[in-house]
């Protein structure tokens, strides 16, 4: 590669299309022209487990879930990710009554979810279920061809370096935001969110009966709608707007037998949120 120097004498470059560009130009990125991005695993379906929704509930909804999900191995390539729930509500009461940062905030919310991940892979051993770790995303052709469903805690792996936001140091992007990155990171099929709700409603359901449902909607009209209370993590909607690989973020009531099987199938059960 050709080396070259600045006008001014100073800095050399590795001669490329970058040479010297500011990489915060607005107008440089969008002239800019690149490749459309790969899509790794195109055939491989997403699948977070919730924390609160699934998780806690223990043998009233866990073990129906696992066999549903295992029932599907035979048809569908599936990664599953795992939320923290009420633990970490748990340990994040205790972080903010402390005044600890949101890192340490993420890092504890890490560690719950890492706890799911391992409950379920246990759950689905049978069926080759196995936990997996944030660095072994790679591995996944290998965990494939040898018939295993990979499942790995759902944070996204921010932890010490996670964002603040304004007035709460709760960590924004938990674990549905980081189911939604692994399946833009590897242009999945589908991200399906398994939850207790039949999907998205206009307001929380468990606390407002008058609370209408929504089947589908995108992602700009819900940012507008900016509703009190959603069903995942509102970063997901913007992450969902700029990927180039999902169109799509689909929730489903995991405790209703067979809503994961359809969603899996590509039917319209539950909310979905188009981009």
């Amino acid at each position: 590669m050709a080396l070259i120097r600045e006008r001014d004498g100073k800095r050399l470059h590795v001669k490329s299309k970058l040479m010297g560009e500011s990489l915060v130009s607005r107008s440089f990125a969008e002239g800019y022209d690149v490749a459309p991005q790969q899509r790794l695993f195109p055939d491989v379906h997403v699948l977070k487990i919730g924390g609160q929704s699934i998780c806690d509930l223990g043998k009233k909804a866990l073990p129906a879930v696992v066999k549903e999900i295992a029932a599907n191995k035979k048809k569908h390539k599936m990664f599953l990710l795992a939320g923290g729930g009420t633990r970490s509500r748990h340990i994040y009461a205790i972080g903010l009554e402390l005044g600890m940062p949101t890192g340490i905030i993420s890092k504890f919310g890490s560690s719950i979810s890492e706890q799911n991940a391992l409950l379920v892979a246990t759950l689905l051993s049978p069926w080759g279920g196995i936990k997996i770790g944030h660095d072994e995303i790679m591995k996944l052709p290998t965990y494939f061809a040898q018939g295993c469903i990979p499942v790995m805690h759902g944070m996204p792996p921010y932890d010490y370096y996670a964002l603040p936001s304004p007035k709460w140091r709760i960590p924004i992007h938990r674990t549905d935001v980081g189911t939604l990155i692994v399946a833009d990171l590897i242009g999945a099929k589908s991200c399906i969110l398994v939850k207790d709700e039949d999907g998205l409603y206009t307001d929380n359901p468990k606390k407002n009966k008058k609370a209408k449902f929504i089947g589908k909607i995108s992602a700009g009209e819900l940012i507008q709608r900016n509703l009190d209370d959603l069903i995942i993590e509102r970063p997901c909607l913007e992450i969902l707007q700029n990927s180039e690989v999902l169109d799509r973020i689909q929730i489903v009531n995991g405790l209703k037998k067979g809503n994961i099987t359809k969603a899996l199938s590509g039917k319209h059960v539950g909310t979905i949120i188009t981009k």
